[in-house]
């Protein structure tokens, strides 16, 4: 079937707000390694992995054998009623990685529903209703996980359960901390933080929530030392801070198996997804005993912790730790990075290069300020798929272009999507190299 037929389909019973990459969608009908073939047998490198989600790659032989060995056993999933040997083992060795003293660990079945768990948690232990959150947060898709969701496009509901109160993420391109000095910016956040606490009264506040590195956001980092001031300010209160490691996680970021460690902060609560089920539905949460064992009432998660999601998991858990792709992403991403840079400082529609490991971003802008430019954003997503090459694209403004590829990827790879990336701002007609700089 034709890419266009099934997209006739796909708007006829699928949301509105649904919509799929492209001006010409396409499906993904296979992949094998770092790569990907859609519906008429175009071949892609991905830097995309689905949103973070494949973080081994494609077709990886550990992972496949694995699901199985369980899909052989004939039993599938009886529900989280019974006990689970894989769905324990797992736990254990999430709660010794996560850092987090007598971790508990509850499994679901994506990031979204980790942090609407994570807010149930939080909000029965302190009694209160109230969240913190960074300022261009996003957090999920459900009611709860929404509310704590600052960034407008993302946000699908001012109607919310929670009371949600947002503070500086410290990020510097342009907004109100844009002409502070960077050696004043982490006090005069800090300060903010200082003054919602006050308003609202610290024991009245259920959670502090935040992303190490935000990822609908744009890939902005909070300043170094910033969380650590944040979560120091928030211990006075006893107020618990909430990481949203669901693309961070894993060893993405190179320098850190976890993003939490890039800013030496140890949550109270953690979110983990994507990465670690290689495909397969799987979220969680873990956090302090005191914190997880606070719901009282009987409850479960039907598919959460099912004997084939936890069988991807080990599996993935595995390959990360015995091939040591932290280590990989680090090197592999700084390869990135650099080239990323390098064509930075000969394209003035590339503002801001960022990020850390497998997880990058370049932010485009009108060359010359540091105003968005979505649509210059929206051709260059297009002409490196034309190459062969998938990317993600997000921000608050829709002008950034994502990067968050296997952590598996090798150095050749590397180097050809950057070839990619290169040869597309070439052609773009705001490139400088082309002649087209706008007046």
């Amino acid at each position: 079937m034709s890419h266009s037929d099934l997209l006739t389909r796909h708007l006829a019973v699928m949301p509105s707000w649904m919509t799929p990459y492209y001006e010409h969608p396409i499906q993904i009908v296979r992949g094998f390694d770092r790569r990907l073939v859609d519906g008429e047998g175009k071949t892609y490198l991905d830097f995309f992995g689905g949103i973070a989600v494949n973080a081994l790659g494609y077709n990886v032989p550990e992972v496949r054998d694995s699901v199985r060995r369980q899909l052989a056993r004939g039993v599938h999933h009886t529900s989280t009623c019974y006990l689970i040997e894989q769905q324990v083992e797992l736990a254990e060795r999430i709660a010794r990685l996560s850092g987090i003293p007598d971790a508990k660990v509850f499994f679901v079945n994506s990031g979204t529903e980790a942090m609407e768990a994570a807010l149930l948690f939080a909000t029965t232990a302190r009694q209160s209703s109230h969240v913190l959150t960074l300022r261009n947060g996003y957090h999920g898709r459900s009611f709860g996980s929404n509310a704590a969701t600052s960034v407008l496009g993302w946000n699908a509901s001012r109607l919310s359960p929670l009371q949600v109160s947002h503070v500086h993420n410290g990020h510097q391109l342009r907004g109100s901390l844009a002409h502070v000095p960077q050696d004043q910016v982490n006090a005069v956040c800090l300060e903010d933080l200082r003054e919602v606490i006050a308003a609202i009264g610290g024991g009245n506040i259920a959670a502090f929530v935040t992303e190490p590195m935000q990822g609908v956001g744009g890939l902005t980092i909070p300043p170094a030392g910033l969380l650590r001031s944040y979560q120091d300010e928030l211990q006075k209160h006893a107020i618990p801070m909430i990481v949203d490691e669901v693309q961070t996680g894993w060893g993405r970021l190179g320098s850190h198996f976890w993003g939490s460690g890039m800013h030496e902060i140890t949550p109270d609560v953690m979110t983990f997804a994507k990465g670690l089920g290689s495909g397969f539905t799987i979220g969680g949460v873990v956090g302090r005993p005191e914190i997880i064992d606070s719901v009282t009432a009987k409850s479960m998660s039907t598919f959460g912790g099912n004997p084939i999601a936890m069988a991807a998991g080990l599996a993935t858990v595995n390959v990360l730790l015995s091939q040591d792709l932290q280590a990989n992403a680090e090197k592999v991403g700084e390869i990135i990075r650099s080239g990323l840079d390098e064509l930075s400082a000969g394209h003035p529609q590339i503002g801001e290069v960022r990020g850390r490991g497998l997880l990058l971003a370049i932010e485009i802008v009108v060359p010359g300020t540091t105003h968005p430019d979505p649509a210059a954003a929206l051709r260059l997503h297009e002409r490196v798929r034309e190459l062969g090459l998938l990317v993600g694209r997000g921000g608050p403004y829709g002008n950034v272009i994502r990067i968050s590829p296997a952590l598996n990827l090798s150095f050749a790879e590397a180097q050809e999507g950057l070839h990619i990336i290169a040869a597309a701002l070439r052609s773009d007609p705001s490139s400088e190299l082309d002649g087209g700089v706008r007046q």
